[in-house]
């Protein structure tokens, strides 16, 4: 019987070494493209991004500093006021009562080239005026026109019939309701009959405003001492804020029209008892902030430092060697300066 040859068993085929490095080589050919894909789409995500925050956190923080400025110099014009230093209930004291004081004196800078704001004003419901004191019956009570505008919880300030130079206010409170057509205050001032009461209210603001590590911070001379740069008194209002810029809104026509003759940074000289009439010239602020992303770039995306309508006399600098590797967005405007007296009141046709 014969036997059938037997054929040979066919080898196994499988994936060759040099298939395996093909594919190995398109697998990571893909993930560079995709990676690359990824990386340049989280770059315009965190581009966009961070231009967003920066336009958020720029109007949030000028909303606020002109919630302040609005508000300044209310209760605060009357000339036995006015550039006058005031020392409030805590000791601390406010260099110069004005309604806006552009990097005043005794106040700590923030950020190189950068300005601090003083911002003052009250809320009383008395009239800004004031009420006469017709009496002073003893050395801590006054006979006062209007004693029922007053209430325990405001703040007051007592002036006496001559306005001296230089001169020093006290910020006070009362000792009880107003009585008998009496006021009984906690801080006496002597010889203040025919004097003026100026009621502020139970929370008048003396804030100033700085940017102080990139971030625009507030300090309130009622709570703190603004004097010290300590960042305990200094409370933060926004972050990534990189610059703040001011300068006042003079009028400057003889006489004066309430309209802007000059911007620049010169804040008048308390030289003499009647120099409180160059603060009333004073009828706006042009303002400046400069926000930036959270996040640096990988690149540099900014060439230099914006600019602003104040430039030459106030420039941006942003500084820091990574200043150009941020997105920054500019804020720009100019406040009036409401309670700021007009130019037909009478009390004030001499300025």
């Amino acid at each position: 019987m014969m036997r059938r040859p037997t054929l040979p068993l066919l080898r196994a085929r499988g994936v060759s070494l040099i298939e395996l490095l093909v594919g190995i080589v398109v697998a990571m050919a893909a993930v560079l493209v995709i990676m690359q894909m990824f990386r340049m789409a989280e770059g315009m995500r965190r581009s966009t991004a961070g231009g967003d925050d920066a336009q958020t956190t720029g109007a949030i923080a000028l909303s606020l500093l002109q919630r302040d400025l609005r508000q300044a110099g209310q209760g605060l014009m009357n000339p036995q006021m006015l550039g006058c230093a005031l020392t409030l209930p805590n000791t601390n004291t406010v260099p110069l009562l004005a309604p806006l004081l552009i990097n005043p004196a005794g106040i700590p800078a923030g950020d190189a080239n950068t300005d601090v704001l003083l911002v003052s004003y009250g809320a009383g419901d008395s009239s800004p005026e004031g009420s006469l004191i017709s009496a002073q019956p003893t050395a801590t009570s006054y006979a006062v026109t209007a004693p029922l505008s007053f209430q325990v919880t405001d703040r007051i300030i007592i002036t006496t019939p001559t306005r001296a130079f230089p001169c020093t206010l006290n910020l006070t409170g009362l000792t009880a309701a107003p009585a008998g057509g009496l006021i009984s205050v906690q801080t006496a001032v002597a010889s203040a009959s025919n004097g003026v009461v100026f009621n502020l209210g139970p929370a008048p603001r003396f804030i100033a405003y700085a940017v102080r590590g990139a971030r625009l911070t507030a300090c309130d001379f009622m709570a703190q001492n603004c004097t010290s740069s300590d960042a305990a008194n200094w409370t933060e209002v926004a972050d990534n804020i990189v610059s703040l810029r001011a300068l006042y809104a003079q009028d400057t026509a003889a006489p004066r029209n309430g309209r802007v003759g000059v911007y620049n940074q010169t804040t008048p000289t308390m030289s003499a008892a009647t120099s409180w009439c160059a603060l009333t010239r004073i009828v706006g602020v042009s303002l400046t902030l400069v926000a930036r992303n959270r996040q640096p770039e990988k690149d540099n995306v900014a060439a230099s430092a914006p600019t602003w309508s104040g430039q030459a006399s106030a420039p941006i600098s942003l500084g820091g060697s990574d200043a150009t590797k941020y997105r920054y967005k500019t804020f720009e405007t100019t406040i009036p300066l409401r309670n700021t007296p007009g130019a037909n009141e009478p009390a004030f046709l001499s300025c």
